[in-house]
């Protein structure tokens, strides 16, 4: 490992110490002004990340044109003073800093006489992490459709799932389950189609038009998911990973055609906008209210939930870009191929 001064990466911040700041609230939902923030400098995204141990990790973070170093509810303001990083401390004191480098990429920052390793949160090249499915594709796939769905009590309203994008034709589908391109690096639709509920479909209809008055549109990941392939996911999943997919004995909301996975795109540049973490990533990074990552990134997160929530729609606890409409219990678990849904 070579150990290099963070002067080649950063530039001067700020020729004061501005004081700690003690950021135990909950991060804002709506997000400040109505442009996004500008992007930091591209050598700060190089050093932005997770730092130390799973116990006690710390978050190097820009918000407001400024990097901070975050220590639970703590944040210190990082500077650059002759040549090295400055933590400074709440006596306004600074502790000198340097970063270590693997090539172009920082692998971990030394505070004082203390290394602390570059976390490794999740794919920093932005692909997919990759779970390998436990048992062929093929024989899930022909168990799974053999398979019942879970028995359910009470009374539903009868299903009306619609197809987004003849509601609204500049909702944009990148369906990653129709593609190699997701979790488990294999395909699991034989379509790259997207249906909600017809209340889902006409409050993301509206969500829409909310968005595109401010230059963006939505892009769509997945919204109602056949039980059959929830169980795929289930089957091909090992044990220890099971957290990160839906059991099929209690179903999903996507299976009942209420659940929407999405991000934001620039109708300028038809591009993906910049989020704190990729989809499906399995980090911290995927959580709403994750403080990590830049003032832009933050922005369109934030920009995402609150135009959804007007609607109607909550974000998933540990999942940014997935959100349930309110009436996700008014439908029942449904398992209809998209092959079987009309054009």
């Amino acid at each position: 490992m070579r150990r290099l001064p963070i002067a080649a990466a950063l530039l001067l911040l700020a020729a004061c110490h501005p004081a700690r700041r003690d950021v135990s609230a909950p991060v804002a939902a709506v997000p400040r002004g109505e442009i996004p923030p500008a992007s930091p400098p591209a050598h700060w995204l190089r050093v932005i990340g997770e730092y130390g141990s799973d116990s006690a990790p710390r978050i190097l973070l820009e918000r407001d044109g400024q990097l901070w170093l975050r220590t639970r509810d703590v944040e210190q303001p990082v500077i650059e003073r002759h040549g090295t990083i400055a933590i400074v401390q709440a006596t306004g004191d600074t502790t000198d800093a340097v970063v270590a480098h693997e090539g172009d990429r920082v692998s971990a920052i030394v505070v004082g006489d203390t290394g602390l390793l570059r976390r490794e949160l999740g794919p920093e090249s932005g692909n997919q992490l990759v779970i390998t499915p436990v048992r062929p594709i093929a024989e899930l796939r022909r168990e799974a459709m053999a398979a019942t769905t879970p028995a359910e009590s009470g009374s539903f309203r009868a299903p009306d799932l619609v197809e987004l994008v003849r509601l609204d034709s500049t909702i944009h589908l990148e369906i990653r389950y129709a593609t190699a391109n997701n979790l488990f690096a294999t395909p699991f639709y034989s379509q790259a189609r997207a249906f909600l509920q017809r209340p889902a479909a006409e409050a993301l209809v509206r969500v829409s038009a909310a968005l595109r008055a401010r230059g963006y549109g939505l892009l769509v990941h997945d919204g109602y998911r056949p039980w059959y392939v929830t169980k795929m996911f289930w089957d091909a999943t090992p044990p220890a990973k099971h957290v990160f997919v839906a059991d099929p004995a209690k179903g999903s909301r996507h299976n009942r055609g209420c659940a929407v996975d999405l991000t934001l795109y620039d109708r300028a540049t038809g591009a993906p906008v910049e989020m704190v973490s990729t989809y499906d990533e399995t980090s911290a990074r995927a959580y709403p209210d994750y403080p990590g990552g830049t003032s832009r990134q933050r922005w369109f997160r934030a920009l995402l939930r609150a135009a959804m929530e007007r609607e109607g729609f909550t974000v998933y606890e540990a999942e940014w870009w997935h959100f349930d409409h309110a009436t996700w219990r008014d439908y029942p678990i449904m398992n209809a191929p998209f092959e079987s849904l009309g054009r």
